[in-house]
């Protein structure tokens, strides 16, 4: 199997596909009330694009991918393209991050289809808080999800949890029992730059409050990692049903760790979360390129992933996309 690197000799094996722009909220961090101009839909890949994509990449080493949007579930054929794209050779793992409102009719046709893993986006566990947020009040919804996926099997399924200070940090607490209670992956990760809202470092609330809050419940016990871990540093309480999981973007970058690259719903492969150096691969898909014109493309594109982002820095400028133009 081949093993794919970056400049500075970092494995990169997993690709973030976001498939749509479109969303069922209006979360007040990642976009307005009203929205945002949408991609045009003869803009958006379609399946078999992405799935090509997908054959060429696996082919160069990337073994991991994750389902993104915008919201993924929202566009119509999601099951079916699971189902295709769970069968490349290559492929071991294949997972999805969603807002988890439609969820619970989901979960079961997505597992069967061999989605392998789900992380579901709430940043309240308190309706009210969360139609504040969402501007939606869909919370039962996420929460009947959240339970469907454990139940039909779905392992791990993982919270993405953003605390934002001012806003949900007296909740700390309420998400962490959920670790004890539930064979649930909790994971707290930092406040990033997304969507409209102004980019404000105050606004962080540290993993490092999150996680000394947490231990006046008990002791944290350190996991070993684990091959999907990813960027999560990993505990466990005691007697716990799951785990909790910290992500330090802004506090302790990872990007010396930096696996990933993402595909954009308009077809623009990008390296860095942060960073707004993107190749458009839609002229080389529909205009008759061959796989390895697909090949250089990927290589040309790693030869100028940053090595790092900048976040913290003085001359930090956000993206001109917004993330659900991106996909987180």
């Amino acid at each position: 199997m081949k093993i794919l690197k970056d400049r500075y000799q970092r494995t990169i094996n997993y690709l973030r596909i976001s498939v749509t722009d479109r969303c069922n909220l209006r979360c007040q961090y990642c976009m307005p009330e009203e929205g945002i101009p949408l991609i045009d839909h003869e803009d958006i890949l379609r399946y078999e694009e992405i799935l090509r994509l997908v054959r060429v990449y696996a082919q160069e080493g990337i073994t991991k991918v994750r389902i993104t949007g915008g919201e993924p579930l929202v566009r119509k054929g999601i099951v079916n393209f699971i189902t295709e794209l769970s069968a490349i050779p290559g492929i071991r793992d294949l997972s999805m991050t969603t807002n988890g409102v439609l969820l619970k009719d989901f979960a079961h046709p997505l597992k069967t289809a061999g989605l392998k893993r789900i992380n579901i986006s709430l940043d309240t566990l308190d309706p009210e808080t969360f139609f504040r947020i969402t501007r939606r009040d869909k919370f039962h919804d996420v929460w009947a999800g959240i339970q469907e996926s454990i139940k039909v099997g779905f392992s791990p399924v993982k919270l993405n949890v953003v605390i934002i200070n001012g806003t949900n940090e007296k909740e700390v607490f309420d998400f962490a029992r959920l670790a004890l209670d539930f064979p649930l992956v909790v994971r707290f990760i930092e406040y990033m730059p997304a969507g409209e809202s102004q980019w404000n470092l105050k606004l962080v609330y540290p993993n490092s409050h999150i996680k000394e809050q947490i231990q006046e419940l008990g002791a944290l016990i350190p996991l070993h990692d684990e091959k999907n871990d990813g960027p999560a540093v990993r505990y466990q309480l005691k007697n716990s049903l799951g785990e909790i999981g910290f992500i330090n973007p802004i506090s302790s970058h990872f990007c010396h760790l930096c696996n990933r690259i993402r595909l954009t719903p308009d077809g623009h492969l990008r390296t860095c979360l942060f960073h707004d150096d993107e190749i458009d691969l839609k002229p080389f898909l529909r205009n008759g390129c061959d796989d390895e014109k697909l090949r250089e493309t990927l290589l040309h594109a790693l030869e100028k992933k940053p090595k790092q982002h900048q976040i913290k820095e003085a001359h930090f400028k956000k993206c001109q996309r917004t993330m659900s133009a991106i996909g987180g």
